[in-house]
């Protein structure tokens, strides 16, 4: 599939305006009209910059803003004097293939936060063989936010050793990116409606081997006005990550998906094992939906709840924020049919702060029982994950017998259910009292209730 625009101008002139009917393909950036840009940078020094955080070198050449590495600095960003909310950004870069670097737009640096370490969003330059370049990343801040690991195409537009282009729209809560005329990201999200935009130069550390990499930047302009006929509009035919706390987006929903939870009521959820919501042990305030702290026990206080409906090819999200030495647990394939007392029987993603509960330690198979693992059974590798008061996405997606666990935007496990693999690892577990153990055809979704305090929000679910 080839990336680019495919444009018809028909021009009307009524009343002395003209107007201008564009057709575009909607997996393209738009084109734009040369007038209402103005440059960021002038192509001959850094007047309207100032260098904050690290120490690496910012220089022009040749109408290039050039930064390069230097030893043991932490991260250095040339960051614009003004500050924006609303604009359509383009540029190139050109970037040495072992330096990580990026584009922050709508950030900030304040002397009151972090000591004014600059935080917020990153446009991904990535030159590694993983080529998330043009995915957004919140730095110093929540992490990845949208990653390229289910976008091919925007993957294999970078190019390396050459020049590149981002175009970077941000217009009221909407975020998109394209890297090379391919659409990149999507994102919704209202954290920080105005900041800086900044230039990265990555940090070394103390490795001598990368003092002297560079990344290249030209072309830096901006257009602040008439966002609304420039930029774009539709679908650009790549996922949508919406971070807005409780909300479906009409991409959400054209595509299928429902909330579970809508940020101030019960509604769609019942005790497990029971005829209503628990009257007790579960909190719904702020937006959230909270399980109170008991003293540890298992389904001891308001008990475990579970959805009303029941699913079985599903794409489940949610985002879950933990205290320090937390237990919690999502659970699927739910039947209720054990009767057992307890926490009810499932699958189970598992919610822990690994670093404060015993719990990571145990468990038949090392590392089953840590967080995202499929518990007891399967531990959950390549994790990135946002400290106790921080919210973490969890992710499930079970099509057919095949799930997979994401936390925060990567793939931390998969495995076929019913398999002799998956039968094996059972039967080793404390799950081989149970028959035909997380077998069953379609099940409740289970948030646990283990007696420790952990909230939950923005609980999705699209079935497939």
């Amino acid at each position: 599939m080839k990336h680019f625009i495919n444009f018809k101008k028909l021009t009307v002139v009524a009343t002395g305006m003209v107007v201008l009917v564009l057709a575009a393909s909607c997996s393209s950036a738009p084109s734009v009209e040369k007038t209402g840009w103005y440059q960021l940078f002038n192509g001959k020094d850094l007047s309207g910059w100032v260098q904050k955080n690290g120490t690496a070198e910012y220089k022009v050449e040749n109408g290039e803003i050039v930064g390069t590495t230097v030893l043991k600095s932490p991260n250095s960003f040339l960051c614009t004097e003004k500050e924006f909310d609303n604009f359509i950004l383009e540029l190139e870069f050109k970037v040495d293939s072992q330096l990580n670097s990026g584009v922050q737009i709508r950030s900030i640096s304040s002397p009151l936060v972090m000591n004014g370490r600059v935080h917020g969003y990153q446009v991904e330059i990535d030159p590694s063989p993983r080529a998330w370049t043009g995915g957004i990343y919140d730095e110093s801040r929540r992490g990845w936010l949208y990653t390229l690991a289910d976008n091919e195409p925007a993957r294999k537009a970078f190019r390396q050793g050459e020049w590149n282009k981002f175009r970077i729209e941000a217009i009221g809560d909407t975020i998109r990116t394209w890297i090379n005329d391919v659409p990149a990201s999507w994102l919704l999200d209202n954290l920080t409606p105005k900041g800086l935009i900044a230039l990265q130069v990555h940090s070394v550390g103390d490795d001598a081997s990368k003092v002297g990499l560079q990344v290249r930047f030209r072309n830096i302009r901006i257009r602040t006005d008439s966002l609304d006929f420039y930029g774009f509009h539709g679908d650009p035919g790549i996922r949508q990550v919406n971070m807005i706390p409780n909300t479906l987006s009409d991409w959400e929903k054209n595509h299928g998906w429902k909330l579970l939870f809508d940020g101030k009521t019960s509604n769609g959820w019942r005790g497990a094992y029971k005829n209503k919501f628990p009257e007790k042990g579960w909190k719904i305030a702020d937006g959230m939906l909270t399980v109170l702290p008991s003293g540890g026990a298992e389904s001891a206080n308001g008990g475990d709840i579970v959805t009303v409906d029941k699913y079985s090819d599903f794409d489940l999200t949610l985002e879950f924020k933990i205290t320090r030495g937390a237990n919690s647990g999502i659970k699927y394939f739910v039947t209720e049919s054990e009767h057992n007392k307890g926490s009810a029987i499932g699958l189970e993603y598992q919610i822990l702060d690994d670093e404060n509960h015993p719990d990571a330690k145990l468990g038949n198979h090392e590392g089953s029982r840590t967080l995202a693992s499929l518990y007891d059974l399967i531990k959950a590798t390549n994790k990135r994950v946002n400290a106790p008061g921080e919210w973490n996405q969890a992710r499930i997606v079970s099509r057919g017998n095949h799930v997979e666990h994401w936390l925060n935007g990567f793939k931390v496990l998969e495995y076929e259910r019913g398999s002799a693999e998956f039968r094996k690892l059972v039967s080793e577990s404390k799950y081989k009292v149970w028959k035909n153990f997380g077998e069953a055809p379609e099940g409740h979704i289970l948030l646990q209730d283990h007696g420790d305090e952990v909230s939950f929000r923005s609980i999705k679910i699209k079935q497939l």
